[in-house]
């Protein structure tokens, strides 16, 4: 094949063109590097394959972090979502998280007009096969007609498109996603530098034509009003939103699916990958869950301008007959069209244990992974890592000092330290229990954990940056003045705390004590006439959040300080770990493979006791002891 190479020699190549891929592209050309973005085909940019929603537990936190930054994935949303919902009202701030249904078609077609409009983005339609790589290196890329893109830096952003194998029944082919040709070669590539791959599965429903569903049979499911936005740059507005439904699974549907088992690739030893633990397949649901009369079925538009109805709920690659009679023993769904038939897909992907926090390879400098090809699952983990990829493949080329996120700074910082501490056998997926520090890791707090590092990498604007800062020298203000004003227990105040069902007061107290109490909100100190009913919500959440949970606050805060020691106690990239006494040969091998960039990381590498990190620790002083000597 003759080659042929383009004339721009790029600061950044990124391959792929999904959450990961757009998240990193952006992010690189921000802050000033020469950009390309190749995909397989220009108009499924930002498509999202699987549900059309954005957010959920843990999810939430990490769409917020990335927004923080400087990120457009929640920009994204709030421009095209048709419905928004905190979850997990009822419980405490730490695991409230936002979800909102998009319009799948918008979604797409607004991150395709970001990209295109951003200066120094090139983005080309290209089949990628080839990694070229000099010097330990890498050079640039080759794609599938011999075209040759040089870069310094190559960011690989496939999604399940690696090697991807379509599953419906028994019937099996090459794709990246249902009609879309996958990316063969490439994964070859990758091996023949020497990175060790395996073999993941996910799934997705049938899709349902909404003119045949009778919605009037099913529980509606409405937006919050008003939304709650994901961006920071955003503001609270009243919008049109669309209801999801409701319904379920039942007896007949479970012994339908059953039938289906002889003919299902997941029971037939044809599917190889290892599924999603926490987002199982229907058919996993009725095998593991036997006992179980129903599943809960959430019926969720795919957008304004569609019939398409995604049902969120039944992920599955049974044969087409057995979909369609499954679908329609549902209630609400006995007339129900199939548009798009469910499917399993199995793909590459590269064991994240082989890559830098950075997410850089190891084996070759200047090739950085991101999204479903380091084993995770989702558009949120993809978009955290694509950003985080994007920002330290412009910190190489720019000579700047990587980003690494700490795992008390961030929910990113948690998946990626996850993910290339102990890897993954299966598709990973975020959880707020998760992060040991979740109460500090918050979803209303982003932006005073992250806007900074965002402004200071050239990603934040400085408008955005002071917004950050005004909100909280409100929040400060409203704190000193709660805590400054004084009220005494007389008549009209214990009338009020009456009717908020609080205990009368025994002696004066400041406005802050009163929030405290459980049943008293900042709400209801408005109502009582005691608090400022300008306030900003957000700055009402701060100060509601600050106060009620302060102790449990300063107490995480002391442990992130305990461990910062280990934390900030680097080891030296080139550590020798065999020669080192007292370590046990099966502690050497684990830490000569992951090769942790501190203590504080090699303390959290399954096997690694902390005998061994003292150990670690007196050879690191004797070793800085030797160079000062």
């Amino acid at each position: 094949m003759q080659m042929f190479d383009h004339p721009v020699k790029y600061d950044v190549i990124v391959v792929g063109g999904g959450h990961a891929g757009y998240e990193a592209a952006h992010a690189a050309a921000k802050m000033g590097c020469r950009t390309l973005l190749t995909t397989i085909q220009l108009d499924t940019i930002g498509l999202m394959s699987c549900n059309p929603a954005i957010g959920g537990l843990a999810k939430g936190q990490l769409v917020k972090e990335i927004d923080a930054l400087g990120g457009i994935m929640g920009e994204a949303t709030d421009a095209t979502a048709i419905q928004f919902r905190i979850l997990n009202t009822r419980k405490g701030p730490a695991v409230r998280s936002s979800r909102s249904q998009s319009d799948r078609q918008r979604f797409r077609l607004w991150i395709k007009n970001k990209l295109e409009s951003m200066p120094g983005l090139d983005i080309k339609q290209a089949l990628i096969e080839n990694i070229l790589v000099e010097g330990g290196a890498t050079a640039g890329v080759v794609s599938s007609i011999g075209e040759r893109f040089l870069g310094r830096t190559v960011i690989i952003a496939t999604g399940t498109f690696l090697n991807g194998l379509v599953h419906i029944g028994l019937t099996r082919f090459g794709a990246g996603r249902l009609g879309e040709l996958p990316a063969v070669a490439l994964s070859e590539s990758l091996r023949a530098l020497g990175l060790q791959t395996g073999r993941l599965k996910t799934g997705t429903t049938p899709r349902l034509d909404a003119r045949t569903i009778n919605f009037d049979v099913l529980e509606p499911q409405y937006g919050d009003d008003p939304p709650q936005p994901f961006s920071f740059n955003a503001s609270r507005q009243p919008r049109s939103q669309i209801p999801c439904h409701i319904t379920y699974t039942n007896e007949a549907t479970h012994a339908i699916i059953r039938e289906g088992f002889d003919r299902s690739p997941l029971y037939t030893g044809i599917i190889q990958g290892t599924g999603a633990r926490y987002c199982p397949s229907i058919e996993d649901k009725i095998k593991r869950f036997p006992d179980k009369e129903r599943h809960q079925i959430f019926l969720e538009p795919e957008g304004f301008d569609t019939v398409e109805i995604y049902p969120s709920g039944i992920p599955t690659s049974l044969p087409i007959d057995i979909q369609y009679r499954m679908v329609r023993s549902i209630r609400g769904l006995e007339q129900a069209e199939i548009m798009r038939p469910g499917y399993a897909i199995e793909y590459d992907y590269v064991n994240p244990v082989q890559l830098r926090p950075t997410l850089e390879t190891r084996q070759v400098a200047g090739l950085f992974l991101a999204g479903q090809i380091n084993g995770t699952s989702g558009y949120e983990e993809a978009g955290a890592q694509g950003l985080m990829a994007g920002i330290n493949a412009a910190c190489r080329v720019k000579g700047l000092p990587p980003l690494v996120l700490k795992r008390s700074e961030a929910y990113i910082g948690v998946l990626i330290d996850d993910l290339v501490t102990h890897g993954t056998l299966e598709p990973y997926r975020m959880f707020t229990s998760r992060a040991e520090y979740r109460l500090l890791l918050r979803e209303d707090n982003a932006d005073a954990r992250l806007r900074e590092k965002g402004y200071r990498l050239g990603l934040v604007g400085a408008c955005d940056l002071e917004r950050l800062q005004a909100k909280l020298t409100a929040v400060e203000q409203e704190l000193e003045r709660l805590c400054s004003v004084r009220v005494a227990p007389q008549a009209d105040l214990q009338q009020w705390l009456e009717r908020c069902k609080s205990a009368p007061l025994r002696q004066p107290c400041s406005l802050l004590d009163l929030l405290k109490r459980p049943e008293i909100d900042y709400e209801a100190l408005v109502h009582g006439g005691l608090g400022d009913p300008g306030l900003d919500p957000d700055v009402r959440q701060q100060v509601e959040t600050f106060t009620k949970y302060e102790g449990y606050i300063q107490r995480q805060q002391q442990l992130v300080e305990k461990f910062r020691h280990l934390e900030d106690w680097a080891i030296p990239p080139d550590m020798c770990y065999d020669g080192i006494a007292g370590l046990s040969a099966e502690v050497s091998i684990k830490l000569t493979q992951v090769r942790p960039v501190s203590l504080g990381q090699a303390s959290r590498i399954a096997g690694i006791t902390p005998a061994a990190i003292s150990i670690l620790m007196v050879h690191l002083k004797k070793r800085q002891a030797g160079r000062q000597d």
